[in-house]
């Protein structure tokens, strides 16, 4: 049973729009303004800016691609969760995804990477998995190996993450120990039911990934695997845990890549988030549905770091 606050913070998340004085939730068409919208997850960021005493920032240009390193205190130098933010493609950078990325960095004692792949529409596919692959390449290069590497994002950076392994086996580039993907947009057709049933239920506004998918996959075939990973050859893929909340219009896009890469042999795991909204293990530890699930991420990462 959904517990009482965590219907509280999700009946929130789902209404803002009332707090914003308006009477409907949003509904985005190709004339959005992406800089606007950009520029309102930059605000809602600034509402969460504590970041432990115990982290350490540290900026750094990888491939002319801004990046931040968040450094617990004590952390072993040679572990690293490689992490790629959501946004849908046309948004997020390490500002609005630092508060995030510190408390997994806090949680796990392990240092984190996050940069900023070049945003749709100005930049469509393929520059966020070119700038993916240029900074995974550099952190080889830097001496962390394969094996003490995560690979982890949510939302669009979730779909991100499996396309990059993807690209990773075309290119004959040596895979991460392991990736976690949380409400992962792995199918930019936008086709699946989930997209209609869970329409009412999404916090996202509405119409919002279809016309992010349009920014992102530009003059491109939405079907193609580096654009949507559902559609591509899984076999041989390293560990991946994914969790979906199932009141999510993305929780069909986790489910069936968890189905399609358990029929391809991969070690996968898929955890179903029953009256679960859009990447809500971020949202831990505002109710316990949300710490649980974290907690599972959380022991999923120290256990395949043996760390």
């Amino acid at each position: 049973m959904v517990s009482f606050k965590c219907k509280v913070v999700n009946f929130l998340i789902r209404n803002r729009h009332f707090f914003e004085g308006k009477l409907k939730r949003e509904v985005f068409d190709l004339n959005t303004s992406m800089k606007e919208f950009r520029e309102l997850c930059e605000k809602g960021a600034a509402k969460r800016t504590r970041i432990p005493d115990e982290i350490k920032i540290k900026e750094e240009s990888i491939e002319d691609i801004k990046s931040e390193w968040i450094i617990p205190e004590g952390a072993n130098s040679e572990k690293l969760i490689f992490y790629v933010h959501g946004g849908g493609y046309v948004s997020g950078s390490c500002n609005d995804h630092r508060y995030v990325v510190s408390k997994l960095a806090f949680d796990t004692g392990i240092t984190c990477l996050q940069y900023e792949y070049r945003l749709a529409p100005e930049h469509p596919f393929p520059a966020a998995l070119e700038d993916s692959l240029a900074v995974y390449s550099q952190v080889l290069k830097k001496g962390y190996k394969p094996e003490n590497i995560i690979i982890m994002g949510e939302s669009a950076g979730g779909g991100l993450t499996l396309a990059i392994l993807l690209a990773l086996k075309q290119n004959k580039i040596p895979f991460p120990k392991a990736t976690v993907a949380i409400s992962p947009w792995a199918d930019l057709t936008c086709s699946s039911e989930s997209y209609i049933t869970k329409n009412k239920a999404s916090v996202a506004p509405k119409n919002s990934w279809t016309v992010f998918s349009h920014h992102y996959v530009g003059t491109c075939n939405a079907k193609n695997p580096l654009i949507s990973p559902l559609f591509g050859d899984l076999k041989g893929l390293p560990p991946i845990f994914i969790n979906s909340g199932e009141a999510d219009e993305l929780f069909d896009d986790g489910r069936k890549f968890y189905e399609k890469a358990k029929k391809a042999d991969v070690n996968v795991t898929f955890k179903a988030g029953k009256g679960m909204i859009h990447c809500y293990p971020i949202l831990a530890p505002m109710f316990k549905e949300a710490t649980e699930a974290m907690n599972e991420i959380l022991d999923f990462i120290r256990r395949q770091l043996n760390y």
